[in-house]
């Protein structure tokens, strides 16, 4: 192969000159943030990333080496504690992570959907035809579809089974909701006697 053949495929990267800025003193930063070391033995600025090929001695470059970790350690440190004060500064006060509330366990569960009661209806009996099938995701597949395929009519007998769940869960929460209540008016009444007979004993 020719010198010529061997230039079109791998063709020479344009290098930018990039003027080293003082930011530490072991380190000094280029306007585009690479990061140069200065060598102590030979007074050059070396780029960070390539002290391992540096001519001179193998304890000017673990030096070096050691120092540029240091200052990139630190200076990654704090940017994030800067950008903090900045936001706090600024004076936007952004809304905290929202709180979950506790779940009331006397809460009624919502009921299931028409393709939900299929499912586990439909689980049963791909488990009976496939028992040596363990995979969750293939049986939900499957499950989805059937459920497709299925005209209004068949799926009628889900969507009949699921507006009855629905009535249910629907008087089971007036239920909850008024016995809720009913607690809440009665945690008033009785703080309204206690600071009554508090009263009454000043």
């Amino acid at each position: 192969m020719t010198a010529k053949g061997a230039s079109k495929s791998n063709p020479t990267k344009v290098r930018k000159r990039v003027e080293a800025v003082e930011s530490s003193a072991s380190l000094k930063r280029a306007k585009d943030g690479s990061a140069f070391a200065k060598c102590e033995e030979c007074n050059k600025s070396i780029p960070a990333g390539l002290i391992d090929m540096h001519s001179c001695s193998l304890e000017a470059k673990i030096k070096m080496t050691l120092e540029t970790q240091v200052v990139e350690i630190t200076e990654t440190k704090k940017k994030p504690a800067e950008k903090k004060k900045a936001k706090a500064t600024k004076g936007e006060a952004k809304p905290s992570k929202k709180v979950k509330k506790d779940k009331d366990p006397n809460m009624p569960k919502r009921p299931p959907t028409a393709f939900f009661i299929f499912m586990d209806e439909f689980r049963k009996t791909y488990k009976e035809a496939n028992p040596d099938n363990k995979s969750v995701s293939e049986v939900a597949k499957k499950g989805g579809e059937e459920w497709k395929s299925k005209t209004d009519e068949e799926k009628k007998q889900y969507v009949d089974k699921a507006k009855e769940l629905k009535a249910e869960y629907e008087r089971a929460m007036e239920n909850y909701n008024a016995g809720k209540q009913e607690d809440e008016a009665g945690s008033d009444k009785e703080t309204d006697e206690v600071e009554e007979l508090q009263d009454d004993s000043d």
